[in-house]
């Protein structure tokens, strides 16, 4: 039986960064998917890992960054691609998160470069952050998704096992542990269809 509800932000509840990052490498005539590929080399210690648990700095990130696409054999600006992590906010999911907030405790499971309450937020995106019992980011807690201790703190602080917990997330690396733990995953690819099957998980008509 579901306990709590967690969802992740970038790709979720809001549009994808990947699609930002895709246009940036038409735009410059990079092969597609050249963010990924960066990001997917030494995951777990590479510089946007760093980066996330607030290891480094925003110029110390951007110069390991460019160096590791430099190793690749590609040239990349940081700053750019940086630019690309402010998606819009999705309605539909949104209104899924309301709904699922007035049932149930939530947590939001965010892998960020800076703890939100010390950067501005876009319009709106206070009001989304709000409706959450409990905020984890990855530059707060000094551990990111997918390792297993992320997860954890999210439970704990909600009081729940994993095992009473549905997660959406858009990245399969980041559903695997929570799964492993127990927990519902909820891939999202299409939000219409992700929506429909965090619907059924929870009992509630979320549409």
């Amino acid at each position: 039986m579901i306990k709590a509800v967690l969802f992740d932000f970038g790709g979720v509840l809001t549009t994808s960064p990947f699609e930002a990052f895709a246009a940036y490498e038409v735009e410059v005539g990079l092969p597609p998917d050249t963010i990924r590929l960066i990001n997917s080399t030494n995951p777990d210690a590479n510089a946007w890992a760093a980066f996330e648990r607030r290891e480094v700095g925003t110029d110390e990130f951007c110069r390991l960054f460019e160096a590791e696409a430099a190793a690749l054999g590609l040239m990349v600006d940081a700053s750019r691609v940086l630019a690309g992590l402010h998606g819009d906010l999705r309605p539909g999911m949104v209104e899924a998160l309301r709904r699922c907030s007035e049932a149930f405790p939530t947590a939001l499971l965010t892998n960020n470069v800076e703890p939100m309450a010390d950067g501005e937020m876009r319009p709106g995106f206070a009001d989304v952050v709000a409706l959450f019992d409990v905020v984890v980011e990855s530059s707060a807690v000094g551990c990111r998704k997918p390792e297993q201790r992320f997860y954890e703190i999210a439970c704990e602080r909600l009081g729940v096992q994993a095992t009473g917990c549905v997660f959406l997330d858009d990245l399969g690396v980041n559903l695997k542990p929570a799964r492993t733990m127990g927990m519902t995953t909820i891939k999202v690819a299409d939000p219409a269809a992700a929506i429909g099957e965090l619907s059924a998980a929870v009992g509630l008509e979320l549409a």
